[in-house]
């Protein structure tokens, strides 16, 4: 064991005590944290999330993690000689596309995140949507785009619910789901289903007392032209005034509409983070300032130090 300066243990016991609280405040409570693909492309970026996820466990946060695979997806289908499609920020899954989806989620992402659990003594389970039930969904009928354009999106489903019962045994033995984002209807077609929506969907039927979005982005900004327009709070009506000043991009928009999903269903608070930036979750959980975006149903629900970062 490595002995510690003077400096270095008032440095670890300060940050002991610091934590102390949340982890009180925290333990036997849900986390719903919903990854993109992005945060699992390279070995090390996946034990960096699951080292963080860990911790979470050992002091006794439930925690179930949604993982989704877009840029995996993307890469295969190119490898293979396909073009991915998307309409307003939503992947457009034909039968190639969900073979690829198929693959990738609940082959090469679940293993990988899998594996690194092993390292760090997580017990995790891998399952889909389409496991024992856990999400019931239904083919999606052609919808009107932002264009105004009627779209066909394919192989890709609406949720219809969600059997938590699925999960709830798993949490309620120690067990930590790593969910991928596939379903199917109940004639046994797969479907592919936007993650952030099913992590949303996820939170809302366990009662989760956090649904934690790590994405490529800092969090919700301004502008995104200037990194320094992150925005640590926000709530619901100031997002629907981001959308309709145009300031939400294409990628953003499934985020915000699973984020106001979340909030309508009874998640108290949503984070939005980045998985680059070094220990971003445990520092939004451990930490009143945070590193990303907060965003609560009305900004009146914040407390006064909430508020002040």
């Amino acid at each position: 064991m490595t002995r510690l300066s003077g400096n270095e243990r008032t440095i670890v016991v300060t940050a002991l005590r610091h934590a102390a609280p949340y982890v009180r405040m925290y333990k036997n409570k849900i986390f719903v944290l919903k990854a993109g693909g992005e945060a699992f492309a390279s070995e090390a970026a996946t034990r960096s999330l699951v080292e963080q996820i860990a911790i979470f466990n050992q002091v006794g946060f439930k925690v179930v993690l949604v993982h989704g695979g877009g840029p995996q997806s993307t890469a295969l289908a190119e490898r293979l000689g396909d073009k991915p499609e998307f309409v307003d920020g939503r992947r457009v899954t034909d039968q190639a596309a969900l073979d690829v989806a198929t693959m990738v989620l609940n082959g090469q992402i679940n293993s990988r995140i899998l594996a690194a659990c092993r390292a760090f003594d997580v017990p995790a389970v891998g399952i889909s949507g389409i496991d024992a039930g856990l999400v019931n969904a239904v083919k999606r009928p052609p919808v009107k785009s932002s264009s105004g354009k009627s779209v066909d999106y394919g192989f890709v489903g609406d949720i219809v619910s969600i059997n938590s019962s699925v999960l709830k045994t798993q949490l309620d033995n120690g067990l930590v789901p790593i969910v991928s984002s596939l379903s199917a209807d109940n004639n046994g077609t797969m479907l592919n289903i936007n993650a952030d929506t099913v992590a949303a969907a996820i939170a809302c039927e366990l009662g989760a007392e956090k649904l934690i979005l790590a994405t490529g982005a800092p969090g919700i900004m301004e502008s995104l032209d200037n990194p320094r327009s992150l925005i640590s709070y926000i709530d619901r009506a100031g997002l629907d005034k981001l959308r309709k000043e145009g300031r939400l991009t294409d990628g953003m928009l499934p985020k915000v509409a699973a984020i106001e999903s979340a909030l309508a269903g009874g998640v108290p608070r949503v984070h939005v983070i980045s998985y680059s930036v070094p220990e971003s979750l445990l520092l939004e959980v451990f930490t009143n300032e945070g590193t990303g975006t907060l965003v609560v149903d009305n900004i009146q629900e914040l407390s006064p130090q909430e508020q002040t970062n």
